[in-house]
């Protein structure tokens, strides 16, 4: 059949009338490509994969809806008003008019995106189930230095490291941190709040240095998005709890960037209803008083902040969370999760030494109800505190030492942490080498799945907290059920038993009958009851019969199987075999590393 030919202009069909390259929607939107590419990230814009690419496999495609509902987005208008008082700004300096371009530059049109995040995420659930991203974005311009190359601001990197301290205060005072593991990249953490588990990534604190492979532009794309999207969240959780938003940090403590203890402060001193009575009903003459305190103390503030975000003073200075840990009146517990975790280092308290990782360590505690402080300026007590029962620290020489406490090394925390329960310090004490460091993460009961020897002790002990019975291995669950067992235990008695041996023997009976009229179904064997004898001859009831039909059994259903079905079979098979593959690597390493030290022994 001829095909025929359209002459141009015409309506066009199909995938063509369905998507545009980039080069289309930057003609059509008028635009330039990085500011398609900034519009793009805001309005979750995303490219597409048509079925048909029209216009060659190098090209990038959009869908006409998308490109038409940045068509009407207000931000194209703003950011063109941005570009024309650019052009304004650029032509006073040509005249040197610094005074005109200084003024021009102080009513530059700035973009809001709250509109946006209501548009992206109508519902507050929304918001939370997308907060991963965001928290790690955050959290990392937490750590970055500021840099003019970089266009990365100071202001910048003081909100990022602002809000990431209101996400911890507000995690670690309803006590919603679940999981936390130390790796390479840095610490993951996940928490659970409202239902939406959160998982992110936190950069070790170190001295970060910014690479020129890295795309900072796209990556403050991303934060001009995640900035007001955790301050909305940030909003809504701190008046779920009633406190106000946002808080107010003592400036002392704010210079010594312990920015986390002020946080903890506010929190603690606002929680109660009576404080904030009498907050609210302040004087006149107190409030002048606080205001001009204030302005004397504004310049100092900016000052140190700017010092502090330069790393002219240290960026790993405590945060204390202490006082988010305390009880707060008219708080009903959400789960029972919840009363575990405020519950597991609720008798403790601990101390940091100077060189273990302060941050973390303050929000990971207090979120499992501890107390816990730290060497240098702020700390609510000394080292010397009689009352101290874990000093953690990762250095063999110590210059003193207490007999009253213990002294253990940071990993022990997390790996408390992750299993629920306290674990035993010898294996953690100072100058010996802990245990694995197993990621929580990973689901150690699945059927198939390598378990690590410390795996399995930690799942003893936690079966010994919860007075549990674990299996021996090769022991079935029937056989804790078994009625002489359970008479010799003591659970039942002698009658109690004989009934429930009667009833098992039964039940036995039955199953039994039921499995042999399966296998006579599918030897082709006619019955007419169950208990009744077989009418035909000839069938050898042996184990390699059974094997035989159970083959061709395997072989007919895939028969029977749709093509789509038979493949998605076939590479669950694969995949079982790989990973079984990968286990017996595993095994035979371990094999090997028990024989090298038993003869080294």
């Amino acid at each position: 059949m001829v095909k025929h030919y359209r002459p141009p202009g015409k309506k066009k069909e199909g995938n063509a009338a369905k998507f545009v390259i980039r080069s289309q929607a930057l003609k059509q939107l008028q635009i330039s490509l990085p500011l398609f590419r900034k519009l793009c990230i805001l309005k979750g814009v995303t490219p597409r994969e048509p079925k048909k690419k029209f216009k060659g496999t190098h090209q990038t495609y959009y869908h006409v809806k998308d490109i038409a509902f940045l068509h009407h987005e207000p931000l194209v208008e703003i950011h063109r008003a941005i570009r024309v008082h650019e052009r304004k700004i650029k032509k006073a300096e040509a005249k040197k008019n610094h005074e005109r371009a200084n003024r021009l530059r102080e009513k530059t049109p700035k973009p809001k995106i709250d509109r946006i995040i209501r548009q992206r995420y109508p519902r507050f659930v929304d918001a939370l189930g997308e907060l991963d991203d965001c928290l790690t974005m955050v959290h990392l311009f937490a750590a970055l230095p500021a840099s003019e190359g970089k266009k990365i601001e100071v202001e910048s990197v003081h909100k990022c490291r602002r809000l990431a301290h209101e996400w911890q205060a507000f995690i670690s005072r309803t006590h919603k941190l679940r999981k936390t593991f130390v790796s390479v990249k840095g610490i993951y953490y996940q928490a659970e709040v409202e239902g939406q588990t959160i998982t992110w990534l936190t950069p070790h604190s170190l001295q970060q240095v910014v690479s020129d492979d890295v795309d900072i532009i796209t990556m403050l794309n991303f934060l001009q998005l995640y900035e007001p999207l955790l301050s909305f969240v940030n909003f809504r959780l701190y008046h779920s709890i009633n406190l106000k938003y946002p808080p107010i940090l003592d400036p002392r403590l704010e210079a010594l960037a312990a920015d986390l203890y002020a946080l903890s402060r506010y929190v603690s001193g606002n929680t109660r209803p009576s404080i904030v009575n009498s907050e609210a009903s302040q004087s006149e003459p107190a409030q002048i008083e606080t205001k001009k305190n204030e302005a004397e103390t504004g310049t100092e503030k900016s000052e140190l902040r700017l010092a502090q975000l330069q790393h002219q003073l240290p960026s790993n200075e405590p945060g204390a969370l202490m006082h988010l840990v305390e009880e707060v009146t008219g708080e009903d517990e959400e789960d029972q999760d919840t009363k575990e975790c405020k519950n597991l280092f609720k008798t403790m308290k601990f101390f940091l030494s100077r060189e273990v990782p302060r941050e973390s360590l303050l929000f990971v505690i207090p979120a499992f109800g501890g107390v816990v402080s730290w060497e240098g300026e702020g700390a609510p007590f000394g080292e010397s505190d009689q009352s101290i029962t874990h000093q953690i620290v990762d250095r063999e020489s110590q210059g003193h030492r207490f007999l009253s406490r213990e002294y253990v090394q940071p990993q022990w925390v997390y790996d408390c942490v992750n299993a629920r329960i306290i674990l035993p310090t010898e294996n953690y004490l100072v100058g010996r080498i802990p245990p694995p460091h197993l990621s929580p993460f990973v689901d150690y009961d699945g059927e198939e799945a390598y378990i690590p020897d410390y795996a399995k002790t930690i799942k003893h002990l936690q079966a010994a907290a919860r007075k549990e019975v674990l299996l021996l291995p090769g022991v079935g669950k029937e056989d804790l059920e078994d009625p002489q067992n359970l008479l010799v235990e003591g659970i039942i008695n002698r009658a109690e038993a004989n009934d429930a041996a009667l009833r098992k023997q039964k039940m036995m009976i039955l199953e039994q009958q039921y499995h042999d009229d399966l296998k006579k179904e599918l030897q082709g064997v006619e019955h007419t009851s169950a208990g009744s004898k077989e009418t035909s001859t000839g069938v050898v009831q042996t184990g390699e019969s059974t094997t035989i039909v159970q083959e061709n059994d395997d072989d007919m259903g895939k028969l029977m199987m749709s093509r789509k079905k038979r493949k998605l079979l076939e590479a669950m098979q694969i995949s079982n075999k790989r990973k079984q593959a990968q286990h017996d690597l595993i095994k035979q390493r371990k094999k090997k590393i028990e024989e090298a030290q038993s003869q080294r022994s």
